[in-house]
C-alpha cells in the first residue's frame, strides 16, 4: 500500500528560539510600555491632585505648598493613597460626602494653617 504524505507532513516543525537580541529588544518594550502605564497614570491623577490642593488653598488661605501638606498629612494618617484623598475631596463637588477620617484629618490640617496664620 502506498502512502501519501502532505506537504505539512514534509516539514520538518519550526520551533522559534529568540535571539539574544529579540529578547533584550522584547524586555525593552515590555519596560517601556510599565513606564508608559505609569505616566498616563500620573499625568491622571496630577489634575485631581491640583484640584484637591486648589479647595484646600481656598478653604483656608495658604501656599500651594502649604496645601500640598495638609492632603499629605491626610494620606499618611489615613492610609490611603494621595490621589484617592484628592479624589474624594474632589467629589465633593457633586455631592458626595467625605468619608469620617479624611473629614477629621481636613478640619485638624486647616485648623493647624489657621492657627499657623495668626501667628
Amino acid at each position: 500500500m502506498h502512502h501519501l504524505t502532505t506537504p505539512r507532513e514534509e516539514q520538518p516543525l519550526l520551533t522559534a528560539v529568540p535571539s539574544a537580541d529579540d529578547a533584550a529588544l522584547l524586555a525593552e518594550v515590555v519596560e517601556l510600555r510599565t513606564k508608559n502605564k505609569q505616566l498616563e497614570q500620573a499625568l491622571a491623577s496630577r489634575a485631581v491632585i491640583d484640584q484637591a490642593r486648589g479647595m484646600v488653598m481656598a478653604l483656608a488661605p495658604c501656599s500651594s505648598e502649604r496645601a500640598w501638606e495638609v492632603l499629605v498629612d491626610m494620606s499618611q494618617h489615613c492610609n490611603v493613597k494621595l490621589r484617592a484623598v484628592a479624589t474624594a475631596l474632589v467629589a465633593t463637588t457633586k455631592n458626595e460626602t467625605l468619608p469620617e477620617p479624611m473629614q477629621r484629618e481636613l478640619r485638624q490640617g486647616l485648623r493647624r494653617l489657621h492657627l499657623a496664620d495668626r501667628r
